[in-house]
């Protein structure tokens, strides 16, 4: 899996597991609970977009965020 330090970051990889499973931005869209204007911004790696939503996204994928300390 990509390591993910910015938006456009995650943005590709929402993009690159939507394609995998066979999904428009429409598909995921209705899926997910969202608008399509929501998944285009999504994929672009709009920094404002709301956290939670995101995060039900990726779930509708089959994704989920780790995180990891870089201070150690």
């Amino acid at each position: 899996m990509p390591i993910v330090d910015y938006m456009q970051d995650l943005g590709k990889a929402v993009r690159a597991a939507r394609k995998r499973h066979a999904l428009t931005q429409a598909d995921l869209a209705g899926l997910s609970g969202t608008g399509l204007r929501f998944i285009g911004e999504l994929e672009h790696g709009k920094p404002s977009l709301e956290f939670a939503k995101v995060l039900h996204v990726l779930q509708v994928l089959g994704l989920r965020m780790t995180l990891e300390d870089h201070a150690t």
